[in-house]
């Protein structure tokens, strides 16, 4: 009844079959989608790293730096010539004339001033410090008592006064400034005079009518020289008035003045040097020059007009189709190129990380050329560490899948350069070295052989791009030759810390998480010694055989070998309903009807695989453990069932009775499979001879074949002929005869002394023990051993 109500269940799951179909299919334009969406999203960003900053052209150039390569101008440019620019803009401001405002009535107001003082001293007379204040007042000048003095007695003579205020007024109609020397050196060009009252302007280039304030006091005194009756005291109190008096009618506007320059510095056009398409802007080797840097900044900083976007737009176009043409053309043409969506974001993630890295190297680069000139930038790109994306993706994916990674990658390195051909080829190189020497990485310190190994051929590649491109052993040679070697253990650093990141984010499991996996004291592996040692056992055996098989057609071996300890671990849930674990038990299925027998035993399968997901041993695992079985038969129960089958009653489905699969997938969980499968098998040969051995593998690989279950994988006839002929030979060693060894002397000895306790009755017959005492004496062996544990 329990098998009936097993399958009634089973039933509406078949029903829903086409309903998962048309889920799966779903799933899979979601998949589709999302890889269009990646494949979308990593060409975008690659066309954003490469692109900004001046498209291809190199902009780390200094004055005097020696050119590595050739440059052309990509489209026709008018870059300004920013030298012969600003001395034109320059002259433009020189030619602008100095400006001085000219006040026609500055002579004007100071004589009227000087009548009225005179006036005013003339009127009744008024106490001396009001009148003092009040001559102070209209000449804007302080008077002491003795210059108060001197002017009462100009005043008091009119003939004087008159002569004094005729004699400034003859010397203010010169042009007078406060500094001749100053104005002589700033107007020597001419000048323009503005004049405050009319405000017409005009230039004035002869300027020897100009005087200083100094000379315009020195012509007063001349003409004051003769004025009786004062002495020379008098005289010279008076001439420090009237210097006190006299101002210039003849100011420097220099705001004005500075305007006018500026506005004739912003009317010349920037001077502009065509470049026409294809024009050669510097050669190889060649000494950069500022003009020919000028023309690489202009190009170079055209990052924000169409030609820039036409150029990102190609770009752009061109890694979508580089990335999708070599997808699909591995997909289609590559046996091992097999990658999912998560593949495909590692690899993403991989291809655009390492460009950002590169990218800011290249800045650091330009920084330190500053700080140690006599080391050119470009010497310090044979460091970068090309190799680490090849290197990641051979140890988490195969060698076919980084080849593609390599090749790609290495190309797109040549346009970040600028279609540089040489560091596109040493990218290349250093990839497939990277990728090579880390196939079989199944240790920390195959890293850093890899590493060492890439150092080598980093170095041999400088020295053959150096002699392709026509140069000499030089210092820079040595530099690159150096930094080139550096960059092969970089690579294995950076390796070394970002696998078990790489493990962690994208939950791989790669041969070092295997080789961590394969320690026999993991707790899984114990619980399974513990709780079914009969399947640890059996576990062990299938990881010799697998790991041989593995070998021998050139599979990985370490994961033939840590999947075949882990293939059983879901016995761990039931161990007493497996054979092996059973010992003298009583075999619990005698109790259960076949169907139940065959749903516990199909059990592990899916229970081994969520105890492998919870103890995180990887994707890979997960699926091997899913795979072993394949869609096999419990022919056993099959057969059980058929044989208690009653004609009235539904008929047995086979289906029912067959695991429920995946079938092998890979040549890993194939080679689990046939050798799970023939290590239960030997177990029931009676006398394991070498050809009984052969005969029992070639029987069971031939089963599994013709069973269907090994069409998903990529095993040949001849991997099936190599498996069986390594099987043979790892069964022949488990299995192999001992000759008979005689007793040890000490068992002589003790037969001798039997003998010499029973020669006083030897002719009798010794006692036979009674059937009881037997019987008894075998129990208490039997309770024995299961008290220790042993049955």
């Amino acid at each position: 009844m329990t098998g009936k109500t097993d399958r009634k269940q089973e039933t509406p799951a078949r029903r829903g079959r086409p309903a998962s179909v048309f889920m799966s299919l779903r799933f899979s334009l979601d998949q589709n989608t999302q890889r269009n969406l990646l494949l979308l999203l990593v060409s975008l960003l690659i066309a954003f790293i490469v692109i900004p900053k001046g498209n291809f052209i190199p902009g780390f150039y200094q004055p005097g730096d020696i050119a590595q390569r050739n440059v052309k101008a990509p489209r026709d440019l008018l870059v300004p010539d920013e030298v012969l620019t600003e001395k034109k803009q320059r002259e433009a401001a020189d030619a602008v004339l100095p400006l001085y405002d000219y006040d026609p009535r500055a002579g004007h107001d100071i004589t009227e001033r000087l009548k009225q003082s005179f006036m005013i001293l003339d009127k009744a007379p008024a106490p001396e410090t009001v009148r003092r204040k009040e001559l102070e007042a209209l000449l804007g000048i302080g008077l002491s008592d003795a210059e108060l003095a001197v002017f009462r007695r100009v005043a008091s003579r009119p003939e004087q006064a008159s002569l004094l205020v005729q004699s400034l007024r003859d010397v203010m109609q010169n042009q007078i400034v406060g500094n001749l020397k100053l104005f002589q050196t700033g107007g020597e060009h001419g000048i323009v005079m503005r004049n405050l009252v009319t405000r017409q302007e005009q230039i004035a280039r002869g300027l020897d009518q100009v005087i200083g304030i100094g000379d315009a006091i020195d012509i007063v005194g001349e003409q004051l020289r003769d004025i009786q009756p004062l002495n020379n005291g008098d005289r010279a109190a008076l001439m420090a008035q009237v210097g006190k008096l006299l101002r210039p009618n003849l100011t420097y506007n220099q705001s004005e003045t500075e305007s006018r320059r500026q506005a004739g510095r912003d009317a010349v056009k920037p001077v502009l040097m065509q470049v026409k398409k294809g024009e050669m802007i510097v050669r190889e080797g060649e000494r950069v020059t500022g003009e020919q840097l000028a023309k690489l900044k202009a190009f170079r900083e055209l990052g924000s007009d169409h030609l820039s976007l036409r150029m990102a737009a190609g770009l752009f176009l061109m890694m979508l189709l580089l990335l999708s043409v070599a997808h699909r053309y591995g997909r289609r043409n590559i046996s091992k190129y097999r990658v999912d969506n998560r593949d495909l974001t590692f690899m993403a993630v991989t291809f655009a990380g390492l460009f950002i890295l590169v990218k800011l190297s290249i800045f650091i680069c330009s920084a330190l050329e500053g700080s140690f000139p006599y080391i050119e930038s470009s010497s310090y790109y044979y460091a970068f560490p090309f190799a680490v994306g090849a290197m990641l993706v051979r140890i988490v994916l195969n060698s076919e899948v980084a080849l593609l990674f390599g090749l790609v990658f290495s190309m797109v390195v040549g346009l970040l350069f600028g279609d540089n051909l040489h560091m596109a080829l040493f990218a290349l190189v250093g990839s497939f070295t990277g990728g090579h020497w880390v196939r079989h990485c199944i240790q920390r310190t195959t890293l850093y052989q890899a590493g060492w190994q890439l150092s080598l051929v980093n170095v041999s590649t400088v020295l053959a791009t150096q002699l392709i491109a026509g140069r000499g052993f030089d210092t820079q040679m040595f530099y690159k030759a150096g930094f080139g070697f550096a960059g092969g253990f970089i690579c294995a650093l950076l390796v070394t810390g970002l696998v078990p990141l790489v493990e962690a984010l994208f939950k791989y499991t790669t041969n070092i998480k295997l080789l961590e996996l394969a320690n026999m004291n993991t707790p899984l592996l114990r619980e399974l010694m513990i709780q079914a040692p009969g399947t640890y056992h059996h576990s062990i055996i299938v990881g010799n055989l697998a790991e041989a098989a593995a070998e021998t057609i050139g599979a990985n071996p370490l994961m033939a070998r840590v999947a075949a300890y882990y293939h059983d671990i879901g016995k761990i849930r039931k161990p007493l309903y497996f054979v092996e674990n059973i010992g003298t038990q009583e075999n619990r299925h005698n109790k259960l009807s076949p169907s139940m027998s065959a749903l516990i035993l199909m059990s592990h399968v899916k229970e081994g695989a969520d105890m492998a997901r919870e103890n995180k041993l990887g994707q890979t695992l997960i699926d091997i453990i899913r795979q072993h079985h394949g869609t096999a038969l419990i022919k056993f129960f099959y057969d059980k069932a058929k044989n208690l089958e009653d004609p009235g009653v539904q008929q047995v489905n086979e289906r029912d009775y067959r695991y429920p699969g995946p079938k092998p997938q890979t040549r890993e969980a194939a080679l689990i499979m046939l050798a799970d499968a023939i290590e239960a098998a030997s177990r029931t040969l009676t006398d394991p001879t070498p050809a009984r051995i052969q005969g029992m593998v070639q029987k069971i690989i031939n089963n599994i074949f013709i069973d269907g279950q090994l069409d998903e994988c990529e095993l040949t006839l001849k991997d099936l002929h190599n498996i069986a002929k390594s099987f043979n030979r790892i069964l022949a060693g488990i299995f192999h005869h001992r000759i008979d060894y005689p007793e040890p002397v000490h068992k002589e000895r003790e037969k001798e002394t039997v003998k010499k306790k029973n020669g006083d009755d030897s002719h009798r017959e010794p006692p036979k023990e009674s059937k009881d005492s037997a019987g008894n004496a075998a129990k208490g062996s039997s309770e024995d051993l299961k008290r220790l544990g042993m049955s």
